[in-house]
């Protein structure tokens, strides 16, 4: 009994992650809006009350959505600022490695970077509830808390060479990374957004970075 449940299990994760899967691909193409359970449904290949049993409707899959956007993200930032920290202890040069990482990622991606999810429903917002729109204000304050963490552990041993208010200067690599993926997509040029990251690291080396010795 239990082999079976298990089985169910699994396979009703597996459905639910599929679902996921191609109304985010869908939302990214073409916005939430543009989006129906119907079409979804159709690709998913279930009946309306398989994707029911999932999500009690369009918002309860955007809470989903959003939810797994950011665990995703989250991961591949804990990757690449773990192996930062791995190759120097220098929190400095730990973050310059960590971009150098992040922006080789964004550049490998074999047809360029999907868009982002967070931005895709922000644009639609009042089609959202209001625990949809918290839940995306969480998620951005989340990663700019991140990299002002980052920020404070460098300012700490390397004192910024200019005034900067360093919550600004956290907040300035989420919108680096939202505007480089519009501007790929715009221009059709895979290049940008990892051009824009790197952009950014070299703004971080020549704030933090002692000046040359004279």
């Amino acid at each position: 009994m239990s082999a079976v449940l298990e089985t169910r299990t699994g396979k009703g994760e597996a459905t639910r992650e599929r679902i996921l899967e191609i109304a985010e691909a869908s939302v990214l193409a073409k916005g939430f809006g543009a989006t129906s359970i119907d079409e979804v449904i159709a690709e998913a290949g279930l009946t309306k009350s398989g994707f029911f049993y999932h999500f009690k409707d369009k918002n309860a899959l955007a809470r989903e959505m959003v939810r797994r956007y950011v665990a995703t993200n989250d991961r591949l930032f804990d990757e690449i600022f773990a192996r930062g920290h791995q190759l120097s202890d220098d929190p400095l040069q730990a973050f310059l490695i960590s971009l150098k990482l992040l922006a080789e990622t964004m550049g490998d991606l074999p047809n360029g970077h999907p868009g982002c999810l967070i931005a895709s429903i922000c644009y639609q917002e009042r089609l959202f509830d209001r625990e949809v729109r918290e839940l995306m204000a969480q998620s951005v304050r989340g990663w700019n808390a991140r990299f002002r963490n980052i920020l404070d552990g460098i300012a700490l041993v390397h004192p910024p060479r200019e005034p900067v208010d360093l919550d600004d200067l956290a907040d300035m690599l989420s919108c680096v990374i939202d505007g480089g993926i519009i501007m790929s997509k715009s221009l059709n040029d895979q290049s940008r957004l990892e051009r824009q990251i790197l952009l950014y690291r070299s703004c971080i080396k020549l704030m933090f970075a002692a000046p040359p010795a004279s």
